[in-house]
């Protein structure tokens, strides 16, 4: 029925969730039926795990494609396909995973982020993670989360969580490693899911330093694979898991292609020492002096 079968990892719920899944973000995005198809095809090819949400535009395509998926047989139940979203969009009874997107809070009725000045509150993360819950509790969600959350954030957060988060979903790719964050991750249970696994590919924000570096190339070349598939394994290979966004059918497929074959002990070590490492999307739009993060530092938790 599908092309590639992609392993899962458990979560401390419980549940499982496949380590490869496919984002919903695009500018400009396709129309409706264009990427209800795209999404269909990323379900033959091998796609179990969509990552999605409302101001991507994406979540009505998606919740078609599934239901279309279903009518095809080309999945059995609804139980076949884990989705992660940010807010309640999609018109299905419940998704696998909810996450919060950022640790930011801002004045009801404020559209977007491109000018926050004025319209950002303190972040109550008592109060927004005792919602969030709720949600479990109510068979919402199967297991909840967060993303962009730093050490100092999570440790917050457990102090007074009766659920811990499942996943933190972070910016994370071999020219940004985030060592520590992992770790301590790692140490609390909590499963690392990476958005940005490219560097961003030359977006408004990232670089292209990733698929342009000299380091990953000679890999590539000496392993018989793309650039891309290089970096995607050795996320693969630190524990995480990794949600792409290409649309293109053979690329969608050349990313499920990282399964069956590993990086050597000296791959690794130059792909840790030799590659710089610098953060794709800095979060300079959440840093105002009179806002609640007057820092990077504080948005960030100090965390390199």
């Amino acid at each position: 029925m599908c092309e590639v079968a992609v392993a899962e990892v458990v979560l401390n719920t419980g549940e499982g969730m496949p380590l490869i899944g496919m984002g919903g973000a695009a500018s400009p995005l396709p129309p409706l039926d264009v990427l209800t198809s795209i999404f269909l095809e990323a379900v033959e090819a091998g796609y179990r795990h969509f990552d999605i949400v409302a101001c991507y535009g994406s979540e009505e395509a998606l919740s078609r494609a599934v239901t279309e998926a279903l009518e095809r047989g080309l999945v059995k139940s609804r139980g076949d396909i884990f989705i992660t979203t940010k807010l309640w969009r999609l018109g299905l009874e419940y998704v696998d995973l909810y996450i919060i997107h950022w640790p930011i809070r801002v004045k009801e009725g404020t559209e977007g982020w491109l000018d926050l000045k004025g319209k950002m509150l303190p972040f109550d993360i008592k109060g927004t993670w005792e919602a969030m819950e709720e949600c479990s509790k109510l068979g919402l969600a199967k297991s909840i989360g967060v993303s962009n959350f730093g050490t100092k954030k999570l440790s917050q957060l457990l102090m007074h969580a009766t659920i811990p988060p499942a996943v933190n979903q972070v910016e994370m790719n071999v020219g940004w490693q985030q060592e520590k964050l992992r770790a301590y991750c790692r140490e609390k249970g909590i499963h690392v899911s990476v958005w940005s696994p490219l560097g961003a590919n030359g977006a408004s924000w990232g670089s292209l330093a990733i698929m342009e570096s000299h380091v990953l190339k000679e890999i590539a070349i000496a392993r018989g694979k793309t650039v891309a598939q290089v970096a995607l394994r050795w996320i693969y290979e630190q524990g995480a898991s990794v949600i792409v966004k290409s649309f293109n059918k053979e690329r969608m497929k050349e990313n499920l292609q990282i399964l069956d074959w590993g990086l050597s002990q000296e791959d690794s070590d130059k792909i840790k020492l030799q590659i710089p490492q610098r953060r794709g999307l800095a979060g300079d739009m959440f840093i105002y002096k009179d806002g609640p993060y007057k820092s990077l530092d504080e948005l960030w938790d100090g965390d390199a």
